[in-house]
């Protein structure tokens, strides 16, 4: 197999509003190309918020496949939420919306497609979905102190995608958000055991996205691998979807 081009969209690649958060955010985007390169491929950080939206299309034309990377809350504009609720912090609009545009112009160019964390939050809404602003039970799904993510398991998984998912093994989550109303063309394809999606596909075009952080510097290799070979199989075949993968599983109204 050639070795794939793949662009690993995240926001900025400064915050001198909240440095700490920077750090946090540039580890996991090194692990996510330190992982890339070490399954044989190249990888490029586009920090979407400092580009415009012709360049970021750029990137997506001249890659084989897209990571969208995490980062704040989705501006609740694009999904009709109110703007004030619990958790509510600083929200990114440009980089929100050149994402968005990435997102469309790679499932309409068949070009694969992963989302982590805020980033499968982001499919969802450019496909029509909405979110969970703010859950019930956040300490199950962000850490609290120093170390910003809380183990979860999944307690659903799809059969089919149990092997690219890491389905037996413990993840690392940090969102206060999550999926509410599924975007157009995605299903479920894991769930925690508290009722939250961890983990969604598109039923025809090549769009996988996860909730928790596969590119955690414990998890690359095991979680992300999988996931980034995923990319490279559906890189390599012509859309055939996933249609009828889920039909016997969970749907959310």
């Amino acid at each position: 197999m050639e070795p794939l081009k793949i662009a690993v969209l995240h926001i900025r690649d400064t915050r001198e509003h909240n440095p700490g958060f920077q750090l946090e955010l540039d580890e996991l985007n090194a692990n996510t190309a330190a992982q890339i390169r070490a399954e044989g491929h190249e990888p490029e950080l586009v920090a979407t918020r400092q580009l415009s939206l012709e360049q970021v299309q750029q990137a997506v034309d001249r890659s084989d496949a897209v990571i969208i990377m995490g980062g704040e809350d989705v501006d609740p504009e694009l999904y009709n939420g109110p703007e004030d609720y619990p958790g509510s912090g600083a929200h990114e609009p440009q980089a929100d919306r050149n994402q968005i545009a990435a997102i469309r112009y790679a499932m309409a160019t068949d070009t694969p497609l992963l989302g982590i964390c805020r980033g499968m939050q982001l499919l969802n809404v450019a496909l029509g979905g909405t979110l969970v602003q703010h859950l019930h039970n956040t300490q199950g799904h962000r850490g609290e102190g120093r170390d910003p993510f809380a183990l979860t398991r999944a307690g659903f998984v799809a059969d089919e995608l149990a092997e690219d998912l890491s389905a037996r093994d413990v993840h690392r989550c940090s969102h206060h958000q999550s999926i509410h109303s599924l975007g157009a063309g995605l299903q479920i394809a894991a769930m925690s055991n508290d009722e939250v999606i961890e983990a969604v596909v598109h039923h025809s075009a090549k769009a996988t996205a996860v909730q928790w952080h596969p590119e955690h510097s414990q998890t690359a290799g095991s979680q992300l691998g999988p996931l980034i070979r995923r990319l490279a199989r559906q890189h390599a075949r012509p859309t055939a979807g996933e249609a009828g993968i889920l039909r016997r599983h969970l749907v959310v109204a």
